[in-house]
């Protein structure tokens, strides 16, 4: 299935193509299989699939801040751990904010093809909130 790039995404999300919904009260991206995010041959490049949890990481962040528009949101580390190699067919992601304080939050991502449960990667986020005074 091959959706339309979310128009209200930033460009390269777009050029990934993902397209995001809110399921159950979770902020889910999913991104079809297509030449721009092929790496290997018949494989997901590496660097689509951190893409891909970096926008549901911080898609899911701001969801939970709200309108706060004020705050800036600046990576202070990103860990991507590559389980299995990303087959050609829809990719998914979702993530968990494990923590959010005043200055900082950790965010926890997931991306999965078939099975929610058996995820192809994960990714672990410190983010800095600076917020207007």
């Amino acid at each position: 299935m091959d959706m339309a790039p979310h128009p209200d995404l930033p460009p390269y999300a777009q050029l990934l193509r993902l397209s995001v919904e809110k399921i159950d009260g979770r902020v889910r991206f999913r991104m079809p299989f297509h030449d721009d995010v092929t790496g290997r041959p018949g494989f997901l490049h590496g660097g689509a699939i951190a893409a891909l949890l970096e926008f549901a990481a911080y898609a899911t962040l701001r969801d939970r801040l709200g309108t706060d528009d004020a705050v800036r949101i600046k990576p202070v580390t990103v860990t991507v751990d590559y389980m299995r190699g990303g087959r050609p067919r829809e990719t998914q992601a979702e993530a968990v904010i494990e923590r959010l304080g005043r200055r900082l939050a950790n965010i926890d991502a997931f991306a999965w093809q078939d099975d929610r449960d058996t995820p192809i990667a994960s990714a672990r986020m410190n983010v800095l909130l600076e917020r207007d005074a």
